[in-house]
């Protein structure tokens, strides 16, 4: 191993969970978080010579997973929405039926929203990133990251009581989607 992969992993590892943690959440219904994982660590050090700043790693991580995430779904944007895999991965999940269909649901909601509102609602309450890390994420100050997770919460909120989702077939009306973020 390289002092280039050495410097690479120094700096990858401390950051790994969080970073995973950020993948699952975004990935959720567009891909496999652990391909997502993959792609991002093989992007980022292939453009590792890129960062001038070692504390902006993280935030590089972000930004190319976000990318990776942005091809892929404009590639995939005609695709059907069963996924056998997906449904037998959620079969193993543990969670009963009518969390799983909560869950989509939450996800198809969130995809909905603008990318910086959605990315600040996941990294914030999925993720479990505070407010402050959020900012240096995102290139924005603390009250822009506070007004869209404001805003976003406001239009997650109007998105799960729309006429769209109360119509959809499979929906069963839940407390859970309503207090997750409200």
């Amino acid at each position: 191993m390289n002092d280039y992969q050495k410097k690479f992993l120094a700096l990858y590892e401390p950051v790994h969970e969080s970073f995973a943690r950020f993948c699952h959440a975004k990935a959720y219904g567009l891909m496999e978080a652990e391909d997502l994982i993959s792609e991002t660590v093989l992007v980022a050090l292939e453009k590792f010579d890129k960062i001038k700043n070692d504390e902006a790693f993280l935030s590089f991580l972000f930004s190319v997973a976000t990318n990776i995430l942005r091809s892929k779904n404009r590639r995939l944007k005609f695709r059907a929405e069963y996924n056998e895999s997906e449904a037998f991965a959620l079969k193993n999940e543990g969670i009963d039926a009518e969390t799983r269909l909560d869950v989509v649901i939450l996800y198809k909601a969130l995809n909905e929203l603008p990318e910086t509102q959605k990315e600040s609602l996941i990294l914030f309450e999925i993720s479990g990133f505070s407010l402050k890390e959020i900012a240096e994420m995102q290139n924005a100050n603390l009250s822009a990251v506070k007004q869209r997770l404001k805003r976003g919460r406001v239009a997650l909120a109007d998105i799960l009581n729309s006429e769209k989702l109360l119509n959809e077939p499979a929906y069963k009306r839940s407390k859970l989607l309503l207090t997750i973020f409200l």
